[in-house]
């Protein structure tokens, strides 16, 4: 049969193709139309490390590279070996007893995401989001056809979900709510009693608690626990739990995150895990398992590190760009209110990549409401490029400056 030129071509899936461009190559491409006029490009639109690896980590890779069992298929929900480890981790952090057989291990904390969404919700449920949210996850709802329902924070509650706006967004299609804390992009600590009240309000409607930690490591020693839901007894049948080894350990490339579940959740997740990618890098995996207790003192002290970095980027934002307003800050991150009233945090962020050389991220892309805001990852700049950065954002001062074409 011969075709005519005309023909139609197959679509992208609907659900698809209505998902936006990945935000930070969307960002990063502000870069290129850059010009060097103001001094180096300072990129602070990622939330990646600014060292290397621990080297007990690396060494230890390189060994496991040339182990023949390692280049095979390994367990569906991770390596035995680190299961243990990272439970043995968790229930000294939490003062709880984790079991291996709660842990399942993913490539990134991405991938937990996701399997975690496609364990509780269908095409046609829908998962509450507070907002600002972590644009991946709300992007994998969207392309799963879950609705993503957002649950409004204030700047003045230290964008912090309430009971009350949780409980008001909850409909019979609910299946979760997600909670990211420390929070990406605000950098909120969602505080232990919150945690808890939530968690309650999830378990009294049915609903499961996706709880996002990538970032605990980050936190102020001597502050205990961050929660105690794995205290509770009914744990495993509403509280999802998540993790990144890629930010403590420096190791994002490695793709490694975590999930801790009941049995229900881990053996459906494996379906998922199955369909995906199988099992996650088995060197990687072989490297990690000694590395979370010979790495302790390590993590400790890069966590310090970037501690240090949160207090310089507020001391220099201070002196430099008081107008840029830091809301709220923590862990990786700082969300900071832009100075020009009624412009759209798009056009604010491209043209400070494009006429700066500062790359930031605009509110926008972490959902509705968030258009006088930019979100700043200073946890992979040094001192001198935090001052840098602080410095330049002060010279643009005029609302006027910013007339450019998109």
């Amino acid at each position: 049969m011969k075709f005519e030129a005309e023909q139609a071509k197959p679509s992208i899936a609907p659900a698809l193709a209505a998902v936006a461009a990945p935000p930070i190559p969307t960002a990063q491409a502000w870069l290129r139309d850059y010009d060097g006029a103001c001094g180096p490009a300072v990129d602070m639109s990622q939330a990646v490390p600014g060292y290397a690896p621990p080297e007990a980590f690396t060494d230890a890779f390189r060994a496991a590279t040339g182990h023949a069992e390692d280049a095979r298929y390994g367990a569906i929900l991770g390596n035995d070996a680190l299961r243990s480890a990272y439970a043995g981790h968790v229930s000294g952090l939490y003062g709880c007893a984790i079991a291996a057989q709660d842990v399942g291990i993913t490539a990134g904390c991405n991938q937990a995401f996701f399997a975690s969404v496609m364990c509780v919700a269908g095409s046609g449920d829908s998962v509450l989001l507070p907002t600002p949210w972590y644009f991946n996850q709300q992007m994998t709802l969207a392309m799963l056809g879950i609705e993503p329902v957002p649950v409004p924070t204030l700047p003045q509650d230290g964008f912090l979900p309430s009971v009350a706006a949780v409980e008001a967004a909850i409909t019979p299609r609910t299946r979760a709510l997600v909670l990211v804390t420390p929070n990406n992009p605000t950098g909120a600590i969602c505080p232990p009693e919150r945690i808890a009240a939530l968690y309650a309000v999830c378990a009294a409607h049915g609903i499961v608690l996706i709880l996002d930690e990538t970032y605990r490591d980050f936190l102020a020693p001597g502050t205990g626990a961050p929660h105690g839901l794995f205290e509770r007894p009914d744990w495993r049948d509403g509280l999802i739990a998540l993790y990144s080894f890629s930010k403590a350990y420096a190791i994002p490339g490695h793709r490694l995150g975590a999930m801790i579940a009941g049995p229900r959740v881990l053996d459906a997740a494996g379906k998922v895990l199955d369909c995906i990618q199988i099992c996650p890098s088995r060197p990687s995996q072989a490297a990690l398992a000694p590395s979370i207790e010979s790495t302790a003192a390590w993590r400790a002290d890069k966590a310090a590190d970037v501690r240090a970095r949160a207090a310089l980027f507020r001391a220099a934002m201070a002196a430099d760009a008081p107008a840029w307003r830091i809301e709220q800050a923590g862990a990786y991150f700082a969300y900071v209110r832009h100075p020009f009233s009624g412009m759209d945090a798009v056009r604010v962020a491209r043209h400070l990549g494009r006429r700066y050389g500062l790359l930031t991220l605009p509110g926008s892309f972490f959902g509705p409401g968030q258009e006088d805001y930019l979100r700043i990852a200073f946890a992979n700049v040094d001192a001198a490029g935090i001052s840098a950065f602080a410095a330049r954002l002060g010279s643009v001062t005029a609302p006027e400056r910013l007339k450019e074409t998109a």
